[in-house]
């Protein structure tokens, strides 16, 4: 697929190398040098589109001035039929090249062939990675958190599969360990607060105190009468927590649907241990060397592993030392596995069994201690866990209304959770405004988020898309429909030449999204493109342009249109045709 931006980039560096082999030849510049140097875009175009600086970085090699080495080049530089209308050198010896309109052309052809694959490629080659986000615990509704984690984890895996990733998208289920059984135990006691009232044993001071609990409660004596408060306690905290996740996780999926998200698998922790795969990875550790026994309890040398790895890497022994590492809990001395024992295996199983070249795995920043530890693990296991598990760390979210942070849910009187802010705030605000840099914190403004005007960037760039769709209706109904291809030539000022710069730019933004796990950059991305049509339709007629203009500047604004439309479906929002 056609990265634009790339083409005009290898071009040059060929236009440059075989000016210097025609430079050499002819005595103006010294042979058997190599020409090496990279090819940028500046912030200010007005002396080129493109600038490379092959001359000073030759300059040590040839024993020359960069600008004369520069002026010979330019010389030499041959751009009959490239993308190139001029060369000139500036400054110290910078090569500037300005476009011609082959690249132009070539961009909106690329646009019109690709349609809805625009920006598509095969970077990655088919590489199989796993992303799994939210895997929120199922003992409650999901909050503010899981709602940012959810489109970030979401929007990563559609710009890895557009840059040629086959990606799975994976939620992981905690139905297992010390949280099941405090869920079940907050159950069983607002259970016994029904039936014995004031008599009830008190409610544990950790257990889980939403008001969601009180619903399980009254809905697990609805439907099995108050007879359960005579049984065994494993057996009924069994049965609690059994009913409490049946009710919960379609809840959780159908908040996450309406959400726009969809998981090729829920993958559930109960899993594991069940199939003794928990047991099984316990035992390859101890089998490596990296366990030990103390107190009864089963433990992993994690200061020993990490210190190697740190050691390897070039720290000193007194640098490892003042990080005060510490080894964790396998198995408690009751027999039960620990929740990071749980993890281990569970990414064993991603990258053994399932055969994942690469695990994304996006967590809140209060997961950041946890990360060295578990890339280590997957190390003493001999899978690689520094170089094939990636974990995006995101910080929080601050919900604004009036200039003021909203701490509480007015229903719940509790955080507030998905469905809550869904009920007040559209899908489509919540996911663009969600996709935000994940090192960053997010302050989302309510108020900000239901506006229709153009100070809501979501609102402001679906407004392009859906004036795009107005335009192109009202100029069918006079006859004037989309042409399959037009004359570029007609499209010479600055507006139009910025627009299509910027498509140009859509399939090198999807490669750095995908490089940096940072999806954001699409936002920034498609508000941009809008405001630069908004600005190309304010100041270029279409409705009333002469014969030929008219066909390439509607030919243009479909372009916009279509690339408009796959930028927002990348980061799963709609691109409506009217509002």
């Amino acid at each position: 697929m056609a990265n634009m931006i790339q083409a005009a980039k290898d071009q040059i560096n060929s236009i440059l190398q075989a000016a210097y082999e025609k430079a050499a030849a002819a005595g103006a510049l010294p042979a058997g040098a190599e020409l090496t140097g990279s090819v940028e875009i500046p912030k200010d175009t007005a002396n080129g589109d493109y600038a490379a600086n092959h001359a000073m970085t030759g300059a040590r090699a040839m024993r020359m001035a960069p600008r004369k080495i520069a002026d010979a080049l330019a010389a030499n530089a041959d751009l009959e039929g490239s993308f190139f209308s001029s060369v000139e050198v500036a400054g110290p010896g910078f090569i500037n090249f300005r476009l011609g309109g082959k690249w132009y052309g070539d961009v909106l052809a690329a646009v019109r062939a690709e349609g809805r694959d625009y920006g598509r490629s095969d970077v990655y080659g088919g590489k199989k990675v796993m992303i799994e986000f939210v895997s929120a615990n199922p003992t409650g509704p999901m909050h503010m958190g899981n709602a940012r984690g959810g489109v970030l984890g979401d929007a990563l895996a559609s710009v890895l599969d557009r840059a040629g990733c086959k990606v799975w998208r994976e939620f992981y289920v905690n139905d297992a360990g010390n949280q099941i059984e405090k869920f079940a135990s907050s159950i069983d006691a607002r259970y016994a607060e029904l039936i014995l009232g004031d008599k009830a044993e008190p409610f544990p001071e950790d257990g889980y105190h939403g008001d969601d609990i009180k619903e399980l409660a009254s809905a697990f004596r609805a439907e099995f009468g108050d007879s359960w408060l005579s049984k065994d306690k494993a057996e009924r905290h069994e049965a609690m927590a059994s009913f409490g996740l049946k009710r919960n996780l379609p809840k959780m999926k159908a908040d996450l649907e309406r959400y726009g998200i969809k998981y090729d698998k829920w993958f559930f922790e109960s899993e594991l241990h069940n199939t003794g795969y928990v047991a099984e990875t316990m035992n390859m550790l101890t089998e490596k060397g990296y366990t030990y026994e103390k107190d009864g309890a089963l433990w992993l040398n994690t200061s020993s592993i990490l210190s190697e790895k740190l050691l390897a890497a070039g720290k000193t022994q007194e640098e490892i030392d003042k990080l005060e590492l510490k080894d964790d809990v396998l198995r408690r001395a009751n027999g039960f596995y620990t929740y990071f024992a749980s993890d281990i295996a569970y990414h064993r199983n991603k990258f053994e069994k399932r055969g994942f070249d690469k695990v994304i795995n996006v967590w809140g920043a209060d997961h950041h201690g946890h990360v060295a530890r578990l890339k280590g693990a997957m190390d003493a296991l001999g899978l690689d866990g520094e170089n094939r598990l990636d974990i995006v760390l995101m910080q929080l979210v601050k919900l604004m209304s009036n200039g003021q942070e909203v701490r509480m849910s007015k229903r719940t009187g509790k955080a507030i959770s998905l469905s809550n802010l869904l009920d007040d705030i559209p899908v489509d605000a919540a996911r663009y405004f969600f996709n935000s840099r994940p090192e960053s914190p997010v302050m989302f403004d309510l108020e900000l988020a239901i506006r229709e005007d153009s100070e809501n960037p979501v609102y402001y760039v679906q407004y392009a898309h859906a004036r795009i769709c107005s335009l192109i209706a009202a100029l069918a109904e006079e006859g004037h429909t989309v042409p399959s291809s037009a004359d570029i030539s007609c499209l010479t000022t600055a507006e139009e030449k910025e627009l299509i710069k910027q498509l140009a730019i859509l399939p090198e933004e999807i490669r750095l999204s995908a490089r940096d796990y940072d999806p954001s950059r699409i936002n920034k991305y498609v508000t941009e493109l809008a405001t630069r049509f908004h600005k190309f339709y304010t100041v270029c007629r279409i409705k009333d342009a002469e014969p030929g203009v008219l066909e390439a500047r509607l030919f243009l604004a479909d372009a916009v249109r279509n690339v408009i439309e796959v930028s927002l479906e990348i980061i799963g929002v709609s691109a409506p045709e009217k509002m």
